[in-house]
């Protein structure tokens, strides 16, 4: 059974008065997999510690710990495509999943942040995956990040797999992978990305645009090209 879960009213309203809020609203009333709770045990809430009700609700998407259907695959979503120059903002569906393959430029451990109560050990925070579409690319401009959350990193150790960040750093950096998960427009990260990058900040992606949670990889024998069956 689907676990469908909507906000109540005063989330609803102060989301519709924000710039942002009918993106988040629409992925939160019409996404059909949000889990009311998570399927592991984790010491923090799905809204993080976050004190914004925008930053609250985007945290519940990055925890997500429903894994995506074929249903729910955007197949239109690239490398290629997510790269591409452009207004970001309502380019894709954050309903929606996709599957990505792209080379490893870098694994590493993500910030502290808000969706995961500010944790500071490693273990407890997202892993940030670096991708790109040329293999040694050094420029950060032309990256994609995917992310494995700590939810799903106790979800796949449940299931006999090391999502930690070091075993994924030693099994994925420098080879093709692909990645399944769904789609989430990081607003935080505005400032960083190529697409939506007005002046201030450092810039270090492509676009805001993320795999954000990953809920299954693998790695490709090699480029997507040889990969094929």
């Amino acid at each position: 059974m689907r676990a469908d879960r909507c906000p109540d009213e005063t989330i609803v309203q102060a989301l519709r008065q924000a710039a942002v809020g009918f993106a988040l609203l629409a992925a939160l009333t019409a996404l059909h997999r949000i889990d009311a709770q998570s399927a592991v045990s984790i010491d923090c809430p799905l809204e993080g510690d976050a004190k914004s009700t925008m930053v609250r609700t985007l945290n519940r998407l990055k925890n997500r710990t429903a894994a995506p259907v074929r249903s729910d695959l955007d197949t239109a979503v690239t490398m290629k495509v997510l790269t591409a120059p452009g207004d970001d903002r309502n380019r894709f569906s954050m309903r929606r999943a996709a599957m990505l393959q792209g080379y490893v430029v870098d694994v590493k451990v993500g910030g502290i942040e808000s969706t995961n109560c500010h944790a500071k050990d490693p273990i407890d925070r997202d892993t940030h995956i670096e991708l790109t579409l040329t293999p040694n690319n050094p420029d950060e401009a032309s990256h994609v990040i995917v992310e494995v959350t700590p939810r799903w990193r106790a979800l796949m150790r449940q299931r006999g797999s090391d999502w930690s960040t070091p075993a994924l750093r030693r099994a994925l950096l420098g080879r093709w992978i692909e990645v399944t998960g769904w789609l989430l427009y990081d607003k935080e990260h505005e400032a960083n990305a190529v697409n939506t990058h007005r002046g201030a900040g450092k810039v270090w992606r492509a676009t805001v645009w993320e795999v954000h949670p990953i809920t299954s990889l693998r790695v490709l024998i090699g480029s997507p090209a040889k990969s094929r069956p």
